[in-house]
């Protein structure tokens, strides 16, 4: 392990923000800076919603211009992670065909039912292993297809997001495992495309490139970058471009990457992602039943997980009363949920009803009418039940992850900005019967900047990388307390699950 300090960056793009982070590795310990941060999000234009990437790249590019200020020469190597199943097509010549559309883009509903009637459910899930959201890159493109896209006909090279600015970075084009695994045309069980199914859906499979793992060393930044920037002689390092990815290398466990878990992660935010590190894809009837999915882990592994909600409820029922004038922070919005009734109702938090409303608050509260249930009125009601179920969803997929790799769960990691509600942590404490390890926060830049430490072989292994984010930041531990009403509760949120 070297000893000498180096300068890591990772550039992490989420769907309402991006940022760039310094890693500081001492050779024993890591330190982590946020340097420069931006907004992102959907940007509306002629109905349709698109990803403004070019202002996104203005601010990159400003992020590293102070990085370099600040850090000089030091500055070892950069890497970019952001959210998956988005893409950016380029033309002959390398030319940017057009704005990549925004996931959340409503041309897709309805997409899944037209796809079963060319290819069945069970053969996709056969060859990609992956769960069935209407959003992810195969239904995308079939879209485009039906739509007659002339993007897509002229269309030579399609690079994932974190692949689109990688490329900008250097020049260099390919696709990084990680991400790629989210499109749904990745057969995780070959490690390779799934080209075949690509054809039957008549969507060109030349547009896809060279598949290339976390870790790999793409070269250094195009010259222009370079002058732009003033980050001379810094290398381009892919880290786990997927964000789930780069969390999930950040969990604190001392396990050997891919062996048998006694452990599951929760990557929280926006979304939850709830699933274990295996060494192995878990394709079989029981994970297409559950709709489980298999993508890309570092090391050569395979996160077996699902998507959930996530705050993305709580999110968006603060939007709202911001919109009414009635802003609130969510230390305040987190006072108002503890005091109020404790399990008094509950939602499914991934119900259509709670995909994209005008006004979360009322969506909970209808749900709540709808299910005969106590209709949440305060704010700090809706709140609660938006938590309460939301824990209660990590008990139903904790089961079902023990079915799926035959063996308990004894531990849940909970890595990302969600560890900083602690009342959340405590309910799926509670509401699981396991005890639960907040932390680190910032578990996407910390994974990706090890992977890079990895690669610069600063550190010799994932698993040395999990020893230094150990030593280096605080966890938070939660034991279950009353767990006995959540046992009644769940009762009651199968039910739901059923009606």
């Amino acid at each position: 392990m070297s000893t000498s300090k180096k300068i890591y960056l990772a550039v992490d793009l989420g769907a309402s923000g991006g940022r760039v982070l310094a890693g500081t590795f001492d050779g024993g310990k890591l330190t982590l800076e946020e340097v420069h941060r931006f907004e992102n999000g959907g940007v509306i234009a002629a109905d349709r919603m698109y990803w403004d990437v070019l202002r996104l790249w203005e601010s990159v590019q400003s992020g590293l211009r102070l990085a370099a200020s600040q850090f000089g020469s030091s500055t070892i190597s950069v890497g970019v992670d952001t959210w998956g199943v988005d893409f950016g097509l380029l033309g002959r010549g390398d030319e940017m065909l057009a704005n990549p559309l925004h996931y959340r883009d409503s041309r897709k509903t309805g997409i899944l039912d037209k796809a079963f009637d060319i290819v069945s459910r069970e053969d996709i899930f056969t060859d990609t292993g992956l769960q069935f959201m209407e959003f992810n890159s195969l239904f995308q493109l079939l879209v485009m297809k039906m739509d007659n896209s002339p993007v897509l006909d002229v269309a030579e090279s399609l690079l994932m997001i974190p692949d689109l600015f990688h490329w900008l970075l250097t020049g260099e084009k390919g696709n990084e495992r990680t991400n790629a695994s989210t499109t749904q045309f990745y057969n995780p069980q070959t490690g390779d495309w799934a080209a075949s199914l690509l054809d039957r859906f008549g969507i060109p499979a030349h547009i896809l490139l060279d598949l290339i793992e976390p870790g790999t060393q793409l070269g250094q930044l195009r010259p222009s970058v370079a002058d732009a920037t003033g980050l001379s002689g810094v290398n381009v390092v892919l880290p786990g471009t997927h964000d789930t990815a780069s969390a999930v290398m950040s969990v604190p466990a001392s396990s050997e990457p891919g062996a048998k878990p006694d452990w599951c992660y929760i990557s929280s935010g926006t979304w939850s992602l709830m699933g274990v590190e295996v060494p192995q894809p878990v394709v079989n009837e029981k994970c297409l039943e559950l709709n489980f999915t298999n993508e890309g882990g570092v090391g050569g592994t395979t996160r077996l997980l699902k998507n959930i909600a996530g705050l993305w409820l709580v999110q968006e029922c603060r939007r709202v009363w911001k919109q009414m004038g009635n802003e609130m922070d969510w230390e305040h919005l987190m006072r108002l949920a503890n005091e109020s009734t404790r399990l008094a109702s509950i939602i499914d938090p991934d119900h259509s009803d709670f995909v994209s409303p005008s006004d979360m608050p009322q969506a909970v509260r209808d749900y709540c009418q709808k299910s005969e249930q106590p209709v949440p009125v305060s704010e700090g009601a809706v709140i609660r039940c938006a938590l309460e179920s939301l824990a209660l969803r990590y008990r139903l997929v904790l089961r079902w992850l023990e079915e799926l790799i035959d063996g308990r769960i004894e531990t849940i990691h909970i890595v990302g900005g969600g560890t900083q509600n602690t009342l959340l942590c405590q309910m799926a404490a509670d509401a699981c019967n396991r005890r639960v390890v907040a932390g680190p926060v910032e578990a996407t830049a910390i994974g990706n900047v090890m992977m890079q430490a990895v690669a610069n072989r600063d550190v010799g292994s994932i698993s040395e990388a999990r020893d230094v984010i150990r030593r280096s930041f605080n966890v938070q531990e939660y034991t279950p307390q009353d767990t006995a009403p959540w046992d009644e509760a769940f009762e009651k949120f199968q039910g739901l699950l059923q009606s």
